[in-house]
């Protein structure tokens, strides 16, 4: 990256918080909309929220909250959790989201840690959840609950200039949040972030990424989730965004479609399952849409590959390209509420090249981006200007990367994290003395800079004949079959490769329609002749693209699928491979020990 692009973000953030925006924006713009919810009527303009933040902030003051002390909130997508975040970080105070899906011993672990002073709620449920907790929890004076309690908390005036003092006492090293990792293993840690690290990372997408100011935008992650902390609240209010909170992620298609989003992340599970819908419906369609959607697509992908490389479109192609988009393309991409996109990105797990394809052939440059909760999200981004498919990109402007001996990719600069937070309460750094992250992740870099992710560190499997073997890249390439929604690789000191596989619970029941099978379930179709062969075929197609101590020897398909209420993957949807190697014993033993046993259970 340019190192001057990377001062002209260093000048642009050096000074801000997140409450000096607020307040920028509330008296800017502040009959603007800034927050809406899908389906409901009402939106909340930048200097209403601002009022309602102020309410709150003086409530949460009087019930003892103050600068430094942590607040956990445990509350689906709604705007009482945007403004009860807010009020905390007006007053200095940590805000904390906790993903719904943690387990009880999780949750009191999460709580002891953080020593939060109170604890929000999104209603009687959640509280049934904790109650069994809060006696060995003295530190959590107040539980509040998001119907119950807010509104009264938010009712009485605020003091004007005792706000406006609190939080113009707020430094940009300060931090704003505390988000625990997912852990894929062991117990996880508490990331501190601060008011420069999302500001920064706003500011770097501004520079690299060409959106207009107050552009729409759709939230729809948890808000425990790094992605929705930055797109949702941090870069909304930098830019001055419209957002529009979907509740209900199975109402993630109809709230695209309403929205039409500038900008749109998904994660890889979200883009596969688009693709698999998309590919049902041509499947179903006349088969001249059929033709003339594969036409479409043949012309998009060649000036893709053309962009890609840096090289022009000729004058022909362009205005080919141009009138098949507008004639088939567009009106694709407008039914999955995409024909406004300009920047749709993805991360937080591998997406197969094969889906990225496919998007790019009906006119979606879906662009990966790398980070983690630990640098603010994105470390590495690809641009619609630069970009490489199969890579997460280069570095954004002010960061570094390198690689250690072993391929593990070490990072630095203004995007890491403050720390770890300690049970005392103090902040243990991250880095190492010049001031380099120890990612986890293990990489390549290109002759232009650009990063492959090509495993987890820990989770490399060595073979009992001392090969290396990526597993996330046999997975990758398993998954970009429509069938199989999740696969894992296994191997470590085992002869040979071998997979478990689960079945996409949308897609296999279709396709199982469509060929006249009666039983459409997944535990009917795990076991069935012809969907087998149709995964052994894409096991096949994987060890194609695969050297020979990589290629998956046998094979597994569960009658189940994985989620995070299970515990196989974790709330970001990571596989927790431990949880899934114990959980799956005894079959696992089976695809080793039993040369006759069924590829499928």
């Amino acid at each position: 990256m340019d190192p001057s692009l990377a001062r002209r973000c260093a000048d642009t953030a050096r000074g801000l918080t997140v409450p000096a925006l607020l307040h920028r924006n509330a008296t800017e713009f502040g009959d603007l909309p800034a927050l809406s919810t899908l389906g409901v009527q009402g939106t909340l303009t930048w200097r209403e929220l601002r009022d309602r933040v102020a309410a709150l902030a003086h409530g949460l003051a009087g019930l003892g909250l103050g600068a430094g002390d942590r607040m956990l909130i445990m509350m689906s997508s709604r705007p009482e959790h945007w403004l009860v975040d807010l009020a905390a970080v007006h007053l200095g105070a940590v805000p904390s989201t906790v993903y719904a899906t943690l387990a009880p011993g999780q949750l009191e672990y999460v709580a002891r840690h953080s020593g939060a002073k109170i604890l929000v709620l999104e209603g009687l449920a959640e509280l049934e959840k904790w109650t069994p907790l809060l006696p060995g929890l003295p530190a959590i004076r107040h539980v509040l609950l998001a119907g119950r309690d807010l509104p009264e908390l938010g009712a009485h005036q605020p003091d004007p200039e005792e706000f406006e003092k609190t939080w113009r006492e707020i430094r940009p090293e300060q931090p704003v949040t505390l988000l625990y990792t997912s852990g894929t293993t062991g117990d996880p840690k508490g990331v501190v972030l601060t008011h420069h690290n999302v500001i920064y990372q706003s500011v770097v997408l501004e520079a690299t990424v060409e959106t207009p100011n107050h552009a729409p935008s759709l939230a729809y992650l948890p808000l425990a989730h790094i992605a929705e902390r930055m797109l949702g609240v941090y870069n909304a209010i930098y830019r001055a965004g419209h957002v529009t909170i979907c509740t209900d992620p199975a109402q993630l298609l109809a709230g695209l479609v309403a929205v039409r989003p500038i900008s749109f992340f998904g994660v890889p599970r979200i883009w596969e399952k688009m693709v698999a819908g998309v590919q049902a419906q041509l499947a179903a369609a006349d088969p001249a849409v059929r033709n003339a959607v594969e036409t479409a697509r043949e012309v998009a992908l060649q000036a893709y590959k053309l962009r890609e490389a840096g090289q022009p479109l000729p004058p022909e192609l362009a205005m080919r390209l141009e009138v098949i988009d507008t004639r088939v393309l567009r009106p694709l991409r407008a039914r999955l509420g995409l024909d406004n996109v300009v920047w749709p990105g993805s991360g937080a797990a591998p997406i197969p090249v094969e889906v990225l394809l496919y998007l790019a052939g009906i006119g979606i440059d879906v662009l990966e981006v790398w980070g983690m909760t630990e640098t603010t999200g994105t470390a590495t981004i690809n641009t619609p200007d630069h970009f490489r498919t199969g890579t997460v990109g280069r570095p954004n402007p002010g960061m570094e990367i390198r690689l250690a001996e072993d391929g593990e990719i070490l990072v630095r600069g203004p995007l890491v994290c403050a720390g770890y937070l300690r049970a005392d309460g103090g902040v243990d750094p991250v880095t190492d003395p010049d001031g380099w992250l120890a990612t986890g992740d293990v990489g390549t870099i290109d002759a232009d800079g650009y990063l492959t992710i090509t495993d987890r560190k820990k989770e490399l499997i060595i073979s009992s004949a001392g090969k290396n073997i990526a597993p996330a890249q046999i997975e990758n390439l398993l998954r970009a079959h429509p069938l199989i929604a999740q696969a894992v690789a296994i191997g470590d000191r085992r002869p040979y490769v071998t997979a478990l596989i689960v079945l996409d619970e949308e897609t296999a029941p279709v396709w199982a329609a469509r060929r006249g099978i009666a039983d459409t379930s997944l535990t009917a179709l795990a076991t069935h002749p012809e969907l087998l062969a149709e995964i052994t075929a894409a096991v096949g197609a994987a060890n194609d693209r695969l050297s020979r101590p990589e290629q998956v020897k046998r094979f597994r398909v569960l009658s189940s699928g994985w989620t995070p209420e299970s515990g196989e993957l974790t709330p970001t949807l990571k596989l927790r491979r431990r949880i899934v190697q114990e959980r799956y014993a005894e079959v696992i033993g089976a695809l080793y020990d039993d040369p006759a046993t069924s590829a499928a259970s």
